[in-house]
């Protein structure tokens, strides 16, 4: 790919403030103790805790493109305190002590990725201004109020979950229809790319090599092997995300489901003044087709939503401007917001984040084999990487703590069907939980038979 073109991958590319220059690749063998494969978020904060701990081990990086290439670098710019699966470990006692502990590392998951921000001197555009999570419908309400006595149960309070008056939803944001709402302070605004960028620079200030255009064609037994040559290591680290279906027999690890997401023009003072988010506020409705949108720093909207499966785990990291799914996200985001019907979209992309069959994102190492592996965040990896690194890290260096405790320490996934059952089950699904979605916008109650169905395959 031209160094240019690097620009266009996304409105976050775009407005890096410096150039995207590839860094050299690897021309030839070399020996280190810890090699990961992927420079995205997951990769890079694993070498960066790893160096913090130890300073003198070899760890270096190999990327396929630069870094904060795929959805580190494309996201919604969400660093979230919640994750992926976490509501069914929650829900279970027999597991509920131990999803608590993840849970509340997730919480300080949020402020740690600040920490370091503020520390390394990353610019990210990085704002604590919380998450509100919106109800456009009925049913949408009582899942708002469901959540509410979930966590009630679990013993959360406001500082988890807090209940919005009318009142306190005009301030916040002024959504024609609102019926309710919930607001958690467990979510900061980035700037993705920025973030991903920095990252990558600290870590060589930290003496890790980072290898970009340098595609790994295969993982063996303590090598990873790339068409400039081998990284040699002690444990081999993979952290491709929704990449992870290009290495050979990992088709079935994890899916690659797509995103996508738009970017407004800047909006004027007086739409600002109509919309609120003056904090900032990451929001969403309660849809079951995921949708998620910030207020950036120069004044846009970014709104995304979950987007498909392509058969045999195909991956697509280009998509035309009239790509229909970029009509469907515009959409619902005037759902949420009217008054921007008159505004210009300015950019649109997409890309693959990584589903696991049970919906659990996982960390873990094998001794045996030298290998190691974090990923399967559902799309909620901006924070839950951080943890993960962490995790990672300490099980690497064989440090006992409460993150090697953590209950995603040491888990692998059950292998998705082979297709034509895979792409059907996915597709099935979907159509599902959109139909759901749109009964529910027009009689204003939930198809009963439809939610389960939905509910027994996403919401583990």
């Amino acid at each position: 790919m031209p160094t240019e073109d690097y620009r266009t991958i996304s409105f976050w590319h775009e407005t890096l403030p410096d150039p995207i220059e590839p860094r050299a690749p690897l021309e030839r063998d070399e020996q280190v103790d810890v090699a990961i494969v992927g420079a995205g978020y997951t990769g890079l904060w694993t070498a960066y805790y790893l160096k913090t701990l130890q300073p003198d081990l070899r760890v270096a990086v190999l990327e396929a493109q630069v870094a904060g290439y795929g959805a580190s670098g494309r996201n919604g710019g969400w660093c979230e305190g919640f994750l992926a699966g976490l509501d069914g470990q929650l829900a279970d006692t027999r597991e509920r002590p131990q999803a608590l502990a993840l849970q509340r590392a997730m919480f300080d998951t949020v402020d740690e990725v600040g920490r370091v921000a503020a520390r390394e001197g990353i610019e990210c555009h990085y704002k604590k201004g919380g998450y509100l999570r919106l109800a456009t419908s009925g049913p949408q309400l009582a899942d708002l109020e469901e959540s509410m006595r979930f966590y009630r149960e679990l013993g959360f309070g406001d500082d988890v979950w807090r209940w919005l008056e009318r009142e306190e939803i005009a301030r916040r944001a002024r959504v024609p229809g609102c019926r309710g709402a919930l607001y958690s302070p467990h979510c900061a605004a980035i700037h993705p790319a920025r973030l991903a960028r920095g990252l990558a620079a600290a870590v060589e200030r930290k003496g890790v090599a980072l290898y970009e255009r340098s595609p790994v064609l295969r993982i063996e037994a303590r090598r990873a092997v790339t068409p400039g040559g081998a990284l040699r290591a002690d444990v081999v680290v993979r952290a491709v995300e929704g990449y992870t279906p290009r290495l050979p027999g990992e088709k079935r690890t994890l899916i690659p489901l797509h995103s996508q997401m738009i970017a407004t023009e800047p909006l004027s003072e007086a739409l600002w003044k109509e919309i609120g988010l003056e904090e900032r506020e990451t929001f969403a409705d309660s849809r079951r087709t995921v949708t998620y949108g910030q207020r950036t720093v120069d004044g846009r909207i970014a709104f995304g939503g979950r987007g498909l499966y392509y058969y045999g785990s195909a991956i697509r990291d280009r998509f035309p401007a009239d790509d229909p799914l970029f009509r469907r996200v515009h959409e619902s985001l005037l759902s949420i917001f009217p008054v921007l019907a008159d505004v210009r979209i300015t950019h649109r992309w997409g890309g693959p984040l990584a589903v696991p069959r049970n919906w659990r994102p996982g960390v873990g190492v094998d001794r045996g084999r030298g290998f190691a592996w974090a990923g399967g965040y559902v799309g909620e990896g901006v924070g839950a990487t951080n943890l993960a690194a962490r995790t990672l890290a300490d099980l690497i260096l064989e440090r006992d703590t409460e993150c090697a405790r953590l209950p995603w320490a040491g888990t692998s996934w059950p292998r998705w069907e082979p297709e034509p059952l895979r792409w059907l089950g996915v597709k099935g699904v979907r159509t599902v939980g959109e139909s759901a979605d749109a009964f529910e916008f027009r009689h204003d109650r939930t198809p009963r038979v439809r939610a389960a169905i939905f509910d027994f395959f996403v919401r583990k």
